[in-house]
């Protein structure tokens, strides 16, 4: 094992040991609860840009309206959690096959435009759908029983949920991207050209990609309105879209763990300077990103890997001294 996938291994095992402990610690559950979703939805857009090369303007349709699938099915039809969520993740993945039909045939700016073109379609079937809610949007969505049995009116019951629910799909995206799978979707990502001379029908790689990070995308929006207990237009609109792009650049995209970091970021800088200085909120995480392009291309945790990765080939040419 090599230094780097050693630290790896501490870190990951120490941050889990402090999730689980959190909200002993005084953390409030609802909003590493919301940094979860968040974190979440940055490690399945990361799934498409950093892995596979396909930069997507339209992720929030899947996040969004999932999340008033999910809050729809729960609210007004008296589905059990579970099965509200699961319908959230198939109605994403299944918008996420039509949008990939249509914006896989194109690359680069061209596929970008076309998923935010897509996006705003569902924006707009969203603001006029009469189970949204329109303006209001969607209200008081109670979390219910999981499966009937376990109530999760509880915060604390509710995060150790949604703690299970992200780390399984943490470790899924881990598995599928160290899959042969996710070998071929790399080499996609950097050379698509000799990825097709070695005869892999690269457009059906892309587009499982993408249904796979659209249905990621739709669990994060569905546990979202579980946690919060609405969904909102604000879920779908295309700020949102461009949020999840902040995240996973500003933690490191092509990373594991740089989406959760930018999520993290994010959403505490969000919260804690919301009340302070309002819609300025904005500007300042702006000004954030603009320095971590400038100082930090490759995100907050890319550095970091690319440091420790420096410090191991000193240390390996350092010839050890009798």
């Amino acid at each position: 094992m090599t230094s780097i996938a050693k630290y790896t291994r501490i870190t990951y095992i120490a941050l889990l040991a402090f999730a689980l402990l959190a909200p002993m610690l005084g953390l409030y559950p609802v909003f590493v609860m919301k940094l979860l979703c968040f974190a979440l939805f940055a490690c399945a857009f990361n799934l498409l840009l950093g892995f596979t090369g396909l930069l997507s303007f339209g992720h929030a349709a899947f996040f969004g309206f999932a999340a008033y699938v999910t809050g729809y099915f729960i609210k007004s039809q008296g589905f059990t959690p579970e099965l509200g969520i699961l319908a959230g993740v198939i109605v994403a993945a299944f918008i996420g096959l039509v949008f990939g039909l249509i914006a896989i045939r194109r690359q680069g700016i061209y596929f970008a435009m076309i998923t935010l073109a897509l996006a705003q379609m569902v924006f707009f079937i969203c603001l006029q759908a009469s189970f949204t809610g329109g303006e209001d949007g969607l209200q008081g969505v109670p979390r219910g029983k999981l499966f009937g049995l376990l109530a999760l009116d509880g915060d604390q019951t509710m995060y150790y949920v949604v703690l299970a629910i992200f780390v399984a799909c943490f470790l899924a995206i881990a598995r599928i991207i160290n899959s042969p799978f996710g070998q071929v979707l790399k080499m996609i990502r950097e050379n698509e050209p000799r990825a097709i001379s070695l005869g892999y029908e690269v457009d059906r790689y892309k587009l499982l990609a993408f249904v796979l990070s659209a249905a990621l995308a739709g669990l994060a929006g569905s546990l979202k309105t579980l946690v919060m207990g609405f969904a909102t237009l604000s879920d779908v609109h295309w700020s949102m879209s461009g949020e999840v792009i902040l995240m996973s650049l500003l933690g490191g995209v092509g990373t594991f763990f740089g989406p959760v970091v930018g999520a993290g970021i994010v959403i505490a800088l969000q919260n804690l300077l919301a009340d302070k200085v309002g819609s300025w909120v904005t500007v300042i995480i702006g000004v954030i990103f603009v320095l971590c392009v400038l100082a930090f291309r490759k995100g907050v945790v890319g550095e970091l890997q690319a440091w420790l990765e420096r410090r191991r080939r000193a240390a390996a040419a350092t010839p050890d001294t009798p």
